[in-house]
């Protein structure tokens, strides 16, 4: 594949999109950024908004018109527009379900049509309800909660992009690889949406008390951006992954308990942990599962990814990320 590639990121003024596109940039690609900023920022371009490379587009993945004209122009595409975030995923399910599916139909017959290789980032949240702490492999099965719940409408709508990703490459050779991202963390991210990391460090940071909801006993396992954005470009750079899943994720596992004091700790912070039932925070009925954490054996395997830097690294840089950005040291 040539050194200088046109790229398109979906989503890219968004957390991942916006490193995603640092690191293109600075391996002398050519990109083009479409997001209209129902999550994303520009702020999160700000150190390469005059690189004369970028191209920021501010509209929607929905606008076919104009996602048209990108991919027509680009070689490859990376798709991270997506709505994201539990409070966001409880508050407007009608929003995530058509963001996610119907972004993604148009972004997969565009790329059928003009021949363009492409990378769609999918997420854990396709597991569903896992109550064993195990290492969660791609062929897996899933097990979801009842559609009354409006909390696996976001694992619905990923679930139905990687199936269509798949016919499509089945039944028209579209050239797609798909990544499962495992709570990618890191400097940019805003804990908003519910991004329980930000949102930890932001309140200990000023002295908040930390938020722990349920028993704090469910697990997840953290993975720097950084690592992840590595592994979304040899992905897409490794023509052999065409039409398979990836896991991308760290596999150290933690408590919610266990992130709050690693936190505290890497802080200094003397705020105190609360616990906060799940109706309090989502409202009544809501659902969250108890484990996730991958197994990345296949991924390593097809590219030789794995992930380089720990947690504490991690919680250090999203630390500095929020104490250099006051936009995201208020939000918790």
């Amino acid at each position: 594949m040539p050194a200088v590639r046109r790229t398109l990121i979906t989503g890219g003024a968004g957390f991942i999109g916006s490193h995603l596109a640092e690191a293109l940039l600075g391996a002398g690609h050519e990109v083009w950024i479409l997001d209209d900023l129902s999550t994303g920022r520009i702020a999160n371009l700000a150190a390469v908004r005059d690189n004369p490379h970028l191209h920021v587009v501010i509209d929607s993945v929905l606008h076919e018109a104009v996602v048209n004209e990108l991919i027509y122009k680009v070689d490859e595409v990376y798709h991270l527009a997506a709505a994201v975030g539990v409070q966001l995923i409880v508050d407007r399910p009608v929003h995530t379900i058509t963001t996610n599916i119907n972004g993604t139909e148009v972004v997969l017959d565009l790329c059928m049509r003009f021949k363009k290789r492409l990378l769609v980032a999918s997420t854990s949240e396709v597991y569903g309800d896992r109550r064993e702490r195990v290492a969660l492999s791609e062929d897996d099965r899933r097990i979801y909660g009842s559609t009354t719940i409006s909390r696996w409408a976001y694992a619905a709508s990923k679930e139905i992009d990687e199936f269509l990703s798949l016919a499509h490459h089945r039944e028209n050779g579209l050239d797609v690889v798909i990544a499962r991202l495992f709570n990618t963390v890191g400097p940019r991210q805003s804990g908003e949406y519910g991004m329980v990391v930000p949102r930890f460090v932001a309140r200990a940071l000023r002295g908040a008390p930390l938020e722990v909801y349920g028993s704090g006993e469910q697990s997840r396992c953290f993975c720097d951006v950084a690592d992840c954005i590595r592994a979304l470009q040899l992905l897409i750079e490794t023509p052999s992954t065409t039409g398979t899943i990836y896991n991308v994720g760290s596999d150290r596992s933690v408590t919610m308990n266990e992130l709050a004091q690693l936190v505290l700790d890497r802080t200094g912070s003397s705020s105190e942990i609360v616990y906060v039932p799940y109706d309090e925070a989502y409202g009544p009925g809501f659902e969250d599962m108890l484990h996730r954490q991958p197994s990345t054996a296949r991924i390593h395997a097809a590219v030789g990814w794995s992930p380089s830097l720990t947690l504490e690294e991690t919680i250090d840089r999203v630390a500095a990320g929020i104490r250099a950005d006051p936009a995201l040291a208020s939000v918790s």
